[in-house]
Order: C-alpha cells, then sequence, then structure tokens
C-alpha cells in the first residue's frame, strides 16, 4: 500500500502501518474522498483514493490476512539487513588484501617504486599509424614531463571521469598536480568508510591529507521499514583545509557597488564570496541530527550529488585507477548506453522503417483475425 497524506496532513495506508480498522475507518475515507476525486487531484491522489476505496470494502478476514503478510515482509526486510552487513563485513576483509596492492600501485604513480619486468603487463599491440600520427605523438610526448613516476596520474583521471570533471575547474589543477593517491578505508561502526587525498607539498596548503567521511545506515526504518532497499548513505563529513595565506581557492574577491539610500552617493566595497572549486568537497552540507528535520531542496541536491561522487570513488574509480587514467573504464561505461532507437524519430517525425513495417504486420495480423472472426 503507498503511502499517502489527506488533506489536514494525515497519513493514510503508510507502507510502515498495519492495515488496522483504525486505519480504515468510515471518517478517514470520507475525509480523504472529500479532498480527491476521479477527475480532480494528481495521479496519486487518486490512486491512494482507490486503493482505500479497495481497502476498506475488503472483508475483515481479508484485511486480517494482508496483515499477516505484511508481518512476514517485516522479516524478509530484517533478513535483508542481516545480509548487508554480512556483505560489509566481507568487505572490510578483502579490503585489507587490496591494501598491499594500492599501497604498491601509489609507490609505482609516485616513483618511490621502479617496478621489474616481471611486473609489467604483455604490451598491447597497437594499430598502424601514419608518419604524420607518428610526429604528433612524438611532439606530444616531448612535452611530457620526464622523471620517476607517473606525472598527473590523479589529474588525468579526474578529467576523464565525467562527475569529477565537472566540479573540477582551471583553478584547481595546479594543486592536483600534487595529488599523488586517494585511499578508501571502511568502517564497521557505525558502518561507512574513510577517503583520504594525499597531496605532496605544494603552494597552497598545509596538510598532506584531506579526508572526506561518509556514514551509512542498514536498518529498516521503524516508521516506514517498507522503504528499505539496502545500506544508504546518510551523513557525510569533510576536514579543514589549512590554506596557506592568500591562497585558499574556494573563495574570491568581487568589487560590489553600494547606493546611499538618502545622499544618493555610490561606494565600492570588496566582498568575499564562495569560489567554484574541487576543494568545496571538503566542506559539505551539513546533515540535522534530528533525522525528521526538513532539508532545504538545494541543501538535499547537493548531498545526494555528494553521496553519488563519495560511493563512485569507493565502487569505481579507486578500484580500478588505472583503467580510467587509460580510458578503458569510460569505453565500457559507454558500450552500456541505453538503446531507445525504436522510440526515435528521425528529423522530418517520422518514425523508424523497421517500426513501421512491424506495424503494418500488427496491422495485417490484426485484420486478418477479424475476418476470420466474422
Amino acid at each position: 500500500v503507498i503511502s499517502e497524506k489527506m488533506p489536514g496532513g494525515t497519513e493514510v495506508g503508510g507502507r510502515g502501518e498495519e492495515m488496522s480498522d483504525e486505519n480504515m475507518n468510515e471518517n478517514a475515507v470520507r475525509k480523504f474522498l472529500k479532498g480527491t476525486n476521479a477527475t480532480e487531484g494528481t495521479l496519486s491522489d487518486i490512486y491512494a483514493r482507490d486503493q482505500l476505496l479497495m481497502l476498506y470494502a475488503l472483508p475483515q478476514p481479508i484485511k486480517k490476512r494482508l496483515r499477516a503478510l505484511k508481518k512476514l515482509q517485516i522479516s524478509i526486510i530484517n533478513m535483508e539487513a542481516s545480509f548487508y552487513n554480512d556483505i560489509h563485513n566481507i568487505e572490510m576483509k578483502y579490503y585489507q588484501q587490496y591494501k598491499a596492492i594500492f599501497d604498491k600501485r601509489a609507490k609505482i604513480v609516485s616513483g618511490k617504486y621502479e617496478p621489474t619486468e616481471d611486473e609489467l603487463h604483455p604490451e598491447e599491440n597497437l594499430p598502424d599509424i601514419s608518419p604524420e600520427v607518428q610526429a604528433k605523438l612524438k611532439m606530444e610526448q616531448a612535452k611530457m614531463p620526464e622523471g620517476p613516476g607517473i606525472p598527473n596520474f590523479w589529474l588525468t583521471i579526474f578529467r576523464n571521469v565525467g562527475v569529477l570533471n565537472e566540479i573540477t575547474f582551471p583553478q584547481d589543477e595546479d594543486i592536483l598536480k600534487h595529488l599523488v593517491d586517494v585511499k578508501v578505508s571502511l568502517n564497521n561502526n557505525p558502518m561507512g568508510f574513510l577517503l583520504e587525498f594525499l597531496f605532496t607539498p605544494n603552494d597552497y596548503f598545509t596538510n598532506s591529507v584531506l579526508t572526506k567521511e561518509y556514514e551509512m545506515k542498514c536498518k529498516p526504518d521503524e516508521s516506514d521499514p517498507f522503504s528499505f532497499e539496502g545500506p544508504e548513505i546518510y551523513k557525510t563529513k569533510g576536514c579543514k583545509i589549512d590554506w596557506k595565506p592568500n591562497k585558499d581557492i574556494t573563495i574570491k574577491t568581487v568589487r560590489k557597488k553600494q547606493k546611499h539610500k538618502s545622499k544618493g552617493t555610490i561606494r565600492t566595497v570588496l566582498k568575499t564570496v564562495k569560489n567554484e572549486s574541487f576543494f568545496n568537497f571538503f566542506a559539505p552540507p551539513q546533515v540535522p541530527d534530528d533525522a525528521n528535520a526538513e532539508i532545504d531542496e538545494e541543501i538535499q541536491i547537493a548531498l545526494t550529488s555528494d553521496f553519488e561522487i563519495g560511493h563512485f570513488l569507493k565502487e569505481q574509480v579507486i578500484p580500478h585507477a588505472i583503467l580510467y587514467y587509460t580510458g578503458e573504464a569510460l569505453e565500457d561505461e559507454e558500450s552500456y548506453e541505453d538503446d531507445d532507437e525504436e522510440e526515435d524519430e528521425d528529423e522530418s517525425g517520422s518514425r523508424s522503417a523497421t517500426t513501421s513495417e512491424e506495424e503494418e504486420q500488427r496491422s495485417g495480423t490484426a485484420s486478418e483475425s477479424a475476418e476470420s472472426g466474422r
């Protein structure tokens, strides 16, 4: 049963409530029907109205059986929560084994370790290229800085990954050249994970590590247990960046003109405002401690985006960093794009020939069926 609020804020048929007679009494039905009808209100209102009528009309024995099924569903949901907690514990075990591999990767990227011939992946056969392209590639190679490690490894990943590129701006790139590793560690109490961004000394801040922590919950909500779909991030915490004097790129100074109300004179003042930067990622909006507190829509959008980025870093970018550097992981993502050819229309507004032929075949089949039925 979907959860809908009747006029006046009374909730009827909520997913977290048992379908008791009190929930579906005649007064509640009348009050709800007074505010909605079959021709007015949203589709959600109309659907809730029809559902409420249907449930109210059911015989008492069926209502009791439905309540029994809902209680069984609660048992299934609690088992699912236990399953996801077990999965998290298994992940923690294997992340300890991944750590040695990730640490070695970081040493190669930073130049602290030079791999031996035995540690190299088989060289891939490159396609034949023209002399002109070869000359262009040599020019590009000449621009690459020489030295140990892989220069700009993580900066290149940030440029390649769409969700990271969207929050990375030109003023960030000088700092991201100093980013030498991104790590993740899992927490158990409370469930969550910690992202660590490691930097070499730079001209912008004194921190060697910037952190972003995410807390997750994997327990059905007592007021709405049927909404449970597995672990979800609900809270995040950044860290303080110790910017060097006049090097904070998350703020900028702008000139603003002010007009005196009575004299009409104009003066120019300097004002500090927020500036677009990846490093705002470490100062996320705070979630109220009260779980029932309302969150501003803009803040909710920002939090949702933040949670998605943190989860993507943990699940995809960090484990598969080399593939995002080379672009191979991006090719895999593109191969799973939705195929909407049957729904697309060309510029003239006509649908594809294949679709038209299929419709003609269906029409012919329908006509034949009609003829045979006469």
